[in-house]
């Protein structure tokens, strides 16, 4: 672990959830003086332990904020708090400098870090990566925004460790000096633009990932995505990409994409790595997150045998167009991470047709044009809920029967209801689950166990 000085620095860690309780730990551990501090009552911390921080000596407060907080060098921001918020103008006014939980560990890391980020794809391929890795007997560890927090790993990282690390835009808006050896963005669009103020703010904390990199560092990109494509040429170290077809760019030395459905990656040479019939997820989309994934193991020397046998044994992530369960001929698939038409773009792109669509949330952007012509062309049937769903309804029923639900019990019984064999059951909600759920592994979870009760 790196030497990284923090002695007589007071740190004030915004938000006891899981990143903001490890970051305290970390800091304190290493000689920081760190008060913790969240507006939350109690009972709505799922990870604060009373008794660790009394073993730890970290005081804190939980049910709000006192004037307390501004007794700070920095401050160990939540993802919760938007960069417009008063408490934040408060700091900037006294000089306190704001950071985030992976700007604080990456002060402590010495193992070299994949950082991955966009909109969409972001946990596919970290985990995939990380299993790439792993299969090629790396130490490698997942973390940051998903699973353990990029803090927790920091005591377990050893001199052969890997670091392959999930980051969002709430992370990188708050870093300065974090540096990742291999930065992967997979796409931006529009998404968070409540928090970020505009989507040209969210792009450039997107772009952030890449700020501090070197000549020695290797950028990533989606080469089909043009917002990435078109500021490619601004961006720092030695660049790669990846896209649907063969593309010519001299100034990209590493590239992978797709020709005659299979998978090449050419970082001198160009060889093929796969037949995309053999990777074991499905969809298109998850064919671009492959080839991110491709280029970042060869970046540590990864043979095509091993990566190519990774990918025809992956098996995904909870949450993201998993299946579930078979009745009778059809098959039900959890998508709750689907939080965006984007994401609900490329679960609809994951099947031919006979598809019985769940989809709704929280109130939020409505980007149908995005799916229009997937709906109209696969989905026989709607079973839309939450908020948003008069407004799916007023949309789709004039081309597809929507069927309207006030729970998701409700919503299951009707798709089952109408399903024949050979019918797809595909729960991707399109929307943010906060109107309903805790968020979208709480709804994932319900989905999943009421089709687990459906009698066969």
């Amino acid at each position: 672990m790196k030497d990284y000085d923090v002695k007589n620095i007071r740190y004030t860690v915004l938000g006891a959830g899981r990143s903001g309780i490890a970051a305290a730990k970390l800091l304190k551990n290493a000689g920081a003086s760190v008060f913790l501090s969240d507006s939350s009552p109690k009972e709505k911390l799922l990870y604060f332990d009373e008794k660790e921080f009394a073993k730890h000596g970290i005081p804190y407060e939980i049910g709000g904020n006192t004037e307390k907080i501004f007794d700070a060098d920095y401050f160990v921001t939540s993802p919760g708090i938007p960069p417009n918020s008063e408490i934040f103008l408060k700091a900037f006014d006294k000089g306190i400098r704001i950071i985030s939980e992976i700007e604080a560990a990456y002060r402590f890391c010495d193992a070299p870090i994949i950082a991955i980020t966009g909109t969409n794809g972001k946990t596919t391929t970290t985990e995939l990566t990380g299993a790439m890795f792993r299969d090629a007997g790396f130490d490698a560890h997942v973390c940051g925004n998903v699973g353990l927090a990029f803090s927790e790993i920091i005591p377990k990282l050893g001199v052969n460790s890997i670091v392959v690390l999930e980051v969002s835009s709430f992370q990188l808006e708050f870093i300065s000096d974090f540096r990742p050896d291999v930065a992967v963005i997979l796409n931006i669009t529009q998404d968070h633009i409540d928090w970020h103020g505009s989507f040209e703010k969210y792009a450039d904390a997107k772009f952030r990932i890449n700020m501090n990199q070197s000549d020695y560092d290797l950028i990533i990109i989606n080469h089909d995505d043009g917002e990435l494509s078109g500021n490619f040429d601004k961006m720092r170290g030695n660049k790669a990409a990846f896209a649907s077809g063969y593309f010519d760019n001299t100034e990209i030395k590493n590239k992978a994409y797709t020709d005659g459905g299979s998978i090449f990656c050419d970082c001198g040479t160009a060889e093929k790595i796969i037949d995309t019939k053999d990777i074991l997820l499905r969809g298109t989309h998850n064919v671009m997150n492959a080839m991110a994934a491709v280029i970042a193991a060869k970046k540590f020397g990864i043979s095509n045998d091993s990566i190519s046998n990774t990918l025809k044994t992956f098996r995904g992530v909870e949450h993201r167009i998993e299946p579930v369960r078979e009745i009778n001929g059809v098959n039900f698939y959890n998508d709750s991470k689907a939080t965006n038409y984007d994401s609900l773009y490329v679960a609809l792109e994951s099947f031919e047709g006979n598809i019985i669509l769940i989809m709704g949330g929280k109130k939020g952007e409505n980007n149908f044009d995005k799916v229009d012509a997937l709906i109209k062309n696969r989905v026989k049937l709607i079973c839309a809920i939450g908020q948003s769903k008069d407004v799916i309804s007023e949309r789709y029923s004039d081309f597809v029967k929507v069927l309207k639900s006030d729970t998701l019990d409700d919503a299951v019984i009707n798709a089952v209801k109408n399903a024949k064999k050979g019918d797809v059951v595909l729960f991707s909600p399109g929307y943010k689950s906060f109107d309903m759920f805790d968020n979208y592994e709480h709804r994932g979870k319900a989905f999943k166990e009421i089709v687990n009760n459906l009698k066969g």
